[in-house]
């Protein structure tokens, strides 16, 4: 009897000494072993006990039932005998080492546990690591762009300060490494922009904040105007698709156009600006609603002259300008000044009112009639300006309806012409490759002349597999103003340049290239109707880039 109380104080004196998660785990290993002691002296079927004991011993772990101590130390006692309690020290001390080699397995289970729990810590921690390395990179990409400024504006002054500083004899040049800003890969030509910024010695004009992509187009891209409101833009590809789309606060598709005849031309109606003027091949033009999506008016131009090239509404919406060109070049001749073919396309210039959509006059092309590739208004709606085929700039008085001066403007064909911002002078670019500024109170007087990039004018060319080129002409604007007249943007084969205007006789000088494009920008756009200006260029490849940009005051 005093042998229990002695087990007992052991059994408790081993559980104390026990971790916490131990004395909760199983015991049914050290039941089995008193069991198998007890029943070696007394019961008379061993057989049965073995073979308890070997399938209790097959059971997985975990699926054991949980035995408290006092649920099988109490029936164990009772079924001991006087002739088994000789035996009692032996037995104890097989269950003392049956409980070492169960708090054995414990500590190896309880390990296993142990080392989960570091896992899931070291995985949790990883996780904050991760989320703290990208805080850490976001503040780095502000620092380095902050940086990037503040160097920008140093650079600046040491240019600035240095041109003051350096004589007039002298032929040094200040070498200054390129700023980290802008990607290398979206930059034309970059050490030609980044030689002509720090020429300059003055900081960007505009901030890019944003660009987005428009990819509805499965053709190269002919036309693409924005309205005068600033919300819908209207983009023509060469199978003759057009696309009606808003970009704020999300681009959206709005209309589909698609026509029997093809379309080769396309303009905004100003007043109400919902209204676009489509051109055909076939000598149409159509009056279509953009909100409606339909066709308001047809209306059927001479048949001589089914090509209707350009389309040009006038500020107050009533009329509008219809260029049309005969089918085929009727001759080819090499100009006395340059080398670029002059192709005499015969062609009209007529005036339409919008509202009853008739014929109003019919304007004179001297000294033959001549295709018009380009026309636009002045701000005022006085004034018209026509480049054509021939290489002429025509100026057209609005009030009488007649041509009020014309000069030979380019060896080549005029591609594009603008109004200053004042309506002092016109801008024009030709197939020779120039960018010239005229005096429109002096006919033929040159304010200043620049040569622009080869992929600025075209044609433009996009290689593909096996030799495959496809070869495009200009057709829509080449060039256009930022809302105060002291910026322009130009087409490259990267995307689109702004150039800074100059009173020089450099004309303009670039001074951040947009880029974005991986194949030649053939139109360009730019929208002054908001306070962020949005720049539009599109491609060869059916993309429009959509451009925002903030004005950057000093």
């Amino acid at each position: 009897m005093q042998a229990e109380p002695r087990t007992k104080k052991e059994e408790e004196m081993i559980h104390h000494k026990l971790p916490y998660y131990v004395q909760n785990m199983d015991r049914l290993g050290d039941s089995e072993l008193d069991l198998m002691s007890s029943q070696r002296t007394s019961s008379p079927m061993p057989s049965q006990t073995k073979a308890g004991s070997f399938l209790s011993m097959l059971l997985p772990q975990s699926k054991k039932l949980p035995v408290k101590g006092s649920m099988h130390s109490t029936p164990l006692h009772q079924s001991q005998t006087p002739a088994s309690s000789g035996k009692k020290d032996s037995i104890n001390n097989q269950v003392a080492k049956g409980k070492d080699g169960t708090a054995a397995r414990d500590g190896k289970i309880s390990s296993s546990t142990t080392a989960d729990l570091g896992t899931g810590q070291q995985r949790q921690k990883k996780v904050q690591d991760l989320e703290r390395d990208a805080g850490m990179v976001q503040q780095r990409q502000r620092k380095v762009l902050d940086y990037g400024k503040e160097r920008k504006e140093l650079l600046s002054k040491q240019t600035a300060q240095g041109v003051e500083k350096k004589p007039e004899g002298s032929s040094a040049e200040i070498d200054i490494p390129s700023s980290p800003e802008l990607p290398i890969d979206q930059l034309d030509s970059p050490s030609k922009l980044e030689k002509c910024r720090l020429d300059g010695g003055s900081e960007q004009p505009f901030i890019v904040l944003s660009q987005e992509e428009y990819a509805e187009h499965h053709s190269s891209i002919m036309h693409c105007r924005v309205d005068c409101s600033g919300r819908r833009v209207a983009s023509l590809d060469v199978d003759g698709v057009v696309k009606v789309w808003t970009f704020n606060p999300t681009m959206q598709t709005k209309a589909t156009i698609m026509s029997k005849s093809q379309l080769i031309s396309l303009e905004w109606a100003t007043k109400p600006d919902r209204l676009l003027l489509l051109g055909s091949g076939v000598g149409t033009v159509r009056l279509y609603d953009t909100d409606a999506k339909k066709s308001l008016y047809e209306l059927t131009i001479d048949e001589s002259y089914p090509r209707i090239l350009s389309l040009a509404c006038s500020p107050d919406g009533t009329s509008f300008v219809c260029s049309s060109a005969a089918p085929s070049i009727k001759l080819a001749i090499v100009s006395d000044i340059g080398a670029k073919g002059v192709n005499l396309v015969p062609g009209n210039l007529l005036l339409w009112d919008t509202k009853t959509m008739k014929q109003q006059h019919q304007f004179s092309l001297d000294p033959e009639p001549i295709a018009i590739n380009c026309t636009a208004f002045s701000h005022n709606g006085n004034l018209l300006v026509s480049g054509a085929a021939d290489g002429i700039i025509r100026l057209f008085d609005m009030q009488r309806y007649d041509c009020a001066m014309s000069w030979h403007a380019h060896s080549g064909e005029v591609y594009s012409v603008e109004f200053s911002y004042d309506e002092n002078s016109v801008y024009s670019i030709g197939e020779d490759g120039k960018f010239i500024q005229w005096n429109i109170h002096k006919s033929g007087v040159k304010v200043s002349e620049c040569a622009v990039q080869s992929d600025a004018i075209g044609p433009f060319v996009l290689s593909g597999y096996s030799g495959y080129k496809q070869v495009q002409v200009p057709h829509g604007r080449l060039f256009a103003f930022d809302s105060e007249g002291h910026c322009v943007l130009t087409c490259s084969s990267t995307g689109g340049i702004i150039h800074k205007l100059t009173n020089t006789e450099r004309a303009m000088e670039p001074c951040l290239s947009l880029g974005g494009h991986r194949a030649p920008v053939v139109t360009v756009d730019w929208c002054t109707a908001m306070d962020c200006g949005t720049c539009l260029t599109a491609s060869m490849d059916g993309r429009i880039k959509l451009t925002t940009l903030l004005a950057h005051k000093p």
